[in-house]
C-alpha cells in the first residue's frame, strides 16, 4: 500500500504561483511512476503531469506545458507540482497519484491507482 498526503494549494489571482507538496509513505517499490491530476469544479478528472521516479523524466498535459513543472525529492518522499502563471481554468481539486499496476486511471502511457485525499486550488481573475 502507498500512501499519499497533498498540501499546498490555496486561493490566488491569475499570474500568481503556488507550489503542492505530495508526501509519500509505504511500500513504494512497485510504483515507478508518481503523477499530478486534477478535478475542475463540475468536470472529470484530468492528467497534469507525471514524473519517471528512476529516470526523472516527465510529461505533461499540454494545457499545462511551460508552466508547471513536476519535481521529486527522494530524501524526503516528496512529490511536487510548481505552478506559474496561474490562470482560472486552472482552478480545481488537486490529487496526487501514484503507479499501481492494476489501478483504474491509465493516462499518458501509466496506470495510477493510488491516490491522495487531495488539495483545492483556486485562482481568480
Amino acid at each position: 500500500q502507498v500512501q499519499l498526503v497533498e498540501s499546498g494549494g490555496g486561493s490566488v489571482q491569475a499570474g500568481g504561483s503556488l507550489r503542492l507538496s505530495c508526501e509519500v509513505s509505504g511500500d513504494t517499490r512497485s510504483s515507478n511512476y508518481m503523477g499530478w491530476f486534477r478535478q475542475p469544479p463540475g468536470k472529470g478528472r484530468e492528467g497534469v503531469a507525471h514524473i519517471s521516479l528512476s529516470g526523472g523524466s516527465t510529461y505533461y498535459a499540454d494545457s499545462v506545458k511551460g508552466r508547471f513543472t513536476i519535481s521529486q525529492d527522494n530524501a524526503k518522499n516528496t512529490v511536487y507540482l510548481q505552478m506559474h502563471s496561474l490562470k482560472p481554468e486552472d482552478t480545481a481539486m488537486y490529487y496526487c497519484a501514484a503507479e499501481m499496476a492494476q489501478g483504474r486511471t491509465w493516462w499518458a502511457g501509466c496506470r495510477f491507482g493510488y491516490w491522495g485525499q487531495g488539495t483545492q486550488v483556486t485562482v481568480s481573475s
